[in-house]
């Protein structure tokens, strides 16, 4: 049986209106930041003191893309600590048009950052024709049409 705790994170991760209420209920999570620009979705992760080669992961699978990380605690005579030391993750939904095949992961100085290209149909605006629908009434009222109600008819009239 999953925690209750797990099955929060995932509804979390999940629905991006609620990703910023993420830190009050997991702890050994990783912190990010993410933008979308003209090109790329980038993810930017703090992932202060540890060795990228050999202690961060980064995979994509389903849409999804997920940051592992292991942080080792310094040795036993540290004091008191406020860091997160252990197995740290993170889950991302990807955009709509997301090359899964053309990720790329950087690290400068303790950041993560995810570049994650985006289809061309994908990264440009599209501008969408508004099209009015208008009902028409019958001016041959038909049996069983009442005078002057609308018709169950309807004409497409084109915004210009």
């Amino acid at each position: 049986m999953r925690p209750l705790l797990t099955d929060l994170t995932g509804l979390l991760d999940s629905l991006p209106a609620l990703a910023a209420l993420r830190p009050l209920f997991v702890t050994r999570s990783i912190r990010i930041e993410d933008e979308l620009h003209d090109d790329p979705y980038e993810i930017r992760a703090e992932l202060p003191g540890v060795d990228p080669e050999e202690d961060i992961e980064v995979t994509v699978r389903d849409g999804r893309l997920t940051i592992t990380a292991e942080r080792a605690r310094p040795g036993a005579n540290c004091g008191r600590s406020e860091f997160t030391y252990g197995s740290l993750t993170r889950t991302l939904v990807l955009p709509d048009g997301a090359d899964q095949d053309d990720v790329n992961a950087t690290y400068d100085r303790g950041i993560l950052t995810v570049s994650v290209p985006l289809s061309d149909e994908y990264r440009l605006e599209k501008l969408v024709e508004v099209v009015e629908i208008v009902s028409v009434e019958d001016e041959d009222d038909g049996p069983g049409d009442t005078p002057g109600e609308p018709s169950d008819q309807l004409v497409s009239v084109e915004q210009g």
